[in-house]
């Protein structure tokens, strides 16, 4: 089972890669993501119907749905903005390595729980990994060097957080369900500022076929991740999960043709080494 869990993880971070890179060359971000919400609502629907029996309503149920639907909501605001001002290849990289780095550090700050020597070691290169990629130098003009990779951290925050409450949620909630409300959220969250922006034909006419495909592709990649975790631990999965960030890194030097490709790939790779290595071989 742990086999059929890793390959569905990595399939999961590829696919995410994609979608991702799909969002960065759309016209308009925020009307991009909510029609491919939209999509993604009205695909999964007839699945989630049939799933709904399975869901054991209660009131700590109902609170994690809730959450979850907020987490989400805020994450597709946040990538949205990120995408608007920063490269693939330089902020993917920020959003994937901050999430993994985030909980087992909160485990031994605030938890009081504690990481091996290697653990910290993972650490220390998911940190040195994000700071070279983030390329934040004092000195340039406006602090356009630092929005887009603080963005990036927040938008990582938000990852770490549904992940957790998502892990939780599917003790009591199938994983289409829960899949199809983190669509709804992110789909209402959107819809205000797309609906204003006066550009929902001039996205539909340049991009109806990707927006159809990420609509597909995005919850379909969260979706067997999802599935992964009710096959093996998440501390085990979501570590693995991002070799995406490898995957968006050179998709973004590749496809988009982003500048600094050999350093953001070499900072992507150890970043994602520090995520194995701490969540592997972390435990004290």
């Amino acid at each position: 089972m742990l086999g059929i869990a890793m390959l569905l993880v990595l399939g999961s971070g590829f696919i995410h890669s994609v979608w991702n890179l799909y969002t960065k060359r759309s016209r308009n971000k925020n009307v991009f993501l909510w029609y491919c919400q939209l999509i993604a609502v009205f695909a999964f629907l007839p699945w989630t119907i049939l799933e709904l029996d399975a869901v054991r309503w209660t009131g700590s149920a109902a609170a994690l749905l809730a959450a979850s639907m907020v987490l989400h909501g805020l994450y597709v605001l946040l990538l949205a903005a990120v995408y608007s001002i920063g490269d693939l290849s330089q902020v993917y990289p920020i959003m994937r390595g901050t999430s993994p780095l985030l909980v087992p550090l909160l485990g031994v700050f605030v938890l009081g729980e504690t990481l091996s020597s290697i653990g910290w070691a993972g650490v220390a290169l998911i940190v040195l990994g994000i700071v070279l990629v983030s390329d934040i130098r004092p000195g340039r003009s406006g602090g356009s060097s630092s929005r887009a990779p603080l963005l990036a951290l927040a938008v990582g925050v938000c990852i770490a957080g549904y992940i957790i409450v998502d892990k939780k949620a599917l003790e009591y909630i199938p994983a289409i369900v829960l899949n199809e409300a983190s669509n709804i959220g992110n789909l209402l969250a959107l819809s205000t500022v797309a609906l204003r922006s006066g550009d929902m034909r001039a996205e539909w006419s340049a991009n109806r076929n990707v927006i159809v495909l990420g609509g597909i592709l995005a919850p379909a990649g969260y979706l067997l991740f999802l599935f992964a975790l009710t096959l093996a631990p998440v501390a085990l999965l979501a570590p693995m999960r991002e070799i995406g960030t490898v995957f968006g890194a050179v998709l973004g030097v590749w496809v988009l043709r982003e500048s600094q490709g050999r350093r953001r790939i070499w900072t992507s790779l150890l970043i994602t080494a520090g995520v194995i290595v701490l969540g592997i071989w972390g435990g004290a």
